[in-house]
């Protein structure tokens, strides 16, 4: 199933700003909303619907994730999926959007359709929680990073994540979903070290 408008705009609770209504967008807000609220994320850490872009001979394509989290120093430590399906089915394809994140790899991502959540370490593709507490507050982040820091990958291993990303957007969210607008990225603080 992919996203499709619904042909309104709503107010981004992030941003302040209005944005276009689309069959994802309700979780994405309530997510966000959820982040800030209940679990103490700090509103200006959070970014929404930025693009990783990759290519795979030579073409194009593009998977948005929908909420990135940012330390004080910008470096992002955990990217947020929304899925329509089992979070369980899209544990690879989340993995593979963490390490290929644009400069360099991301610790950890939560893939959730909103009533389960996992959240999976980048590195070895572990789940590492499940359920309600798999989202953890904000200031549990940096402990959770040092315990499961991001690797770089060279290239062979960067080509088969991208493939891997590729197959997901072929065959799950079909050809329609190849293309966005991602949004810039803070610049990566420090020495570019994700920890």
């Amino acid at each position: 199933m992919h996203e499709t408008s619904l042909g309104r705009v709503v107010r981004d609770y992030l941003s302040g700003e209005n944005v276009e209504e689309t069959s994802y967008e309700e979780f994405r807000q309530a997510m966000a909303r959820m982040l800030v609220e209940e679990l103490g994320y700090p509103r200006e850490r959070l970014g929404a619907k930025v693009g990783i872009e990759f290519s795979v001979d030579g073409t194009p394509y593009c998977r948005v994730v929908d909420i990135v989290v940012h330390d004080e120093a910008d470096r992002p430590l955990m990217l947020v999926f929304f899925v329509p399906g089992q979070p369980g089915s899209y544990e690879r394809e989340v993995v593979a959007a963490a390490r290929l994140y644009p400069g360099g790899a991301v610790p950890l991502a939560v893939v959730t359709d909103t009533r389960e959540a996992l959240l999976i370490e980048s590195h070895g593709g572990t789940v590492i929680e499940t359920g309600v507490r798999a989202i953890a507050r904000y200031d549990a982040l940096p402990a959770l990073v040092r315990e499961h820091p991001a690797r770089e990958l060279d290239e062979a291993h960067l080509e088969r994540e991208r493939r891997i990303l590729y197959a997901y957007s072929e065959f799950i969210y079909g050809s329609c979903c190849h293309t966005c607008t991602p949004k810039p990225t803070p610049p990566r603080g420090g020495d570019g070290d994700a920890t």
